[in-house]
């Protein structure tokens, strides 16, 4: 048996809750708001691209964070994960920020969440991001297994891969058709059952704190 203790490491967008950028798009009409990592790997560019329509648009924060206040966790995210803690230690990686994060956050009984941060200009106008480490998922997984954790990470979009191949073991869920082509050495989850199964699976013979 593995001593070494067994954190998860889970996306948030796509996996628990809905994706915000899609939400604000259909609120407002701005069909380019739709575009998310599924459709555009290079994260740079994409939020790049969201900043302009954005600014374009005359969007400020506070119209994005009453979008997001009226979302809900994906049905059945709520238990999964409350079941998933009972067991596991669990982890949120994601690339959204925490200007955005919170009612979700409150939703999901505030789990753990590593994100980024906005650039908030005095009319409250989103002027810029800013990435609290540039591959922060990786980085996280990679500092995890230099603690002397084992590191399951699940995830559903392009900017999950570099954490998921970082990681002991790696699992997709609901992942777009272009993410399981690229990436076919991921198993695939397309329900929260199939996915506790593949996580109970891995930690069967390891250590649990």
């Amino acid at each position: 048996m593995s001593r070494q203790p067994l954190i998860i490491a889970m996306d948030l967008e796509g996996v628990l809750v809905p994706e915000i950028w899609i939400a604000v798009a259909e609120r407002t009409g701005i069909e380019e708001l739709r575009l998310t990592t599924r459709d555009i790997p290079d994260y740079d560019q994409l939020m790049r691209g969201r900043l302009q329509l954005l600014s374009r648009h005359g969007l400020k924060l506070r119209d994005i964070q009453r979008v997001i206040a009226s979302l809900s966790p994906l049905p059945g995210a709520v238990e999964f994960l409350a079941s998933l803690r009972q067991r596991f230690q669990v982890i949120i990686l994601s690339d959204t920020f925490y200007e955005f994060a919170d009612p979700l956050m409150a939703k999901l009984d505030r789990p753990a969440l590593f994100c980024n941060f906005l650039e908030i200009g005095a009319d409250d106008s989103v002027d810029n991001y800013r990435l609290r480490q540039p591959d922060g998922k990786r980085h996280a997984v990679e500092a995890l297994r230099r603690l002397n954790f084992e590191v399951l990470a699940t995830g559903d979009s392009f900017n999950d891969t570099t954490m998921l191949q970082a990681a002991d073991r790696g699992i997709l869920f609901r992942p777009s058709a272009a993410v399981q082509e690229q990436f076919p050495q991921f198993p695939v989850a397309s329900q929260y059952l199939q996915l506790r199964q593949l996580i109970d699976e891995f930690a069967a013979d390891r250590f649990l704190p």
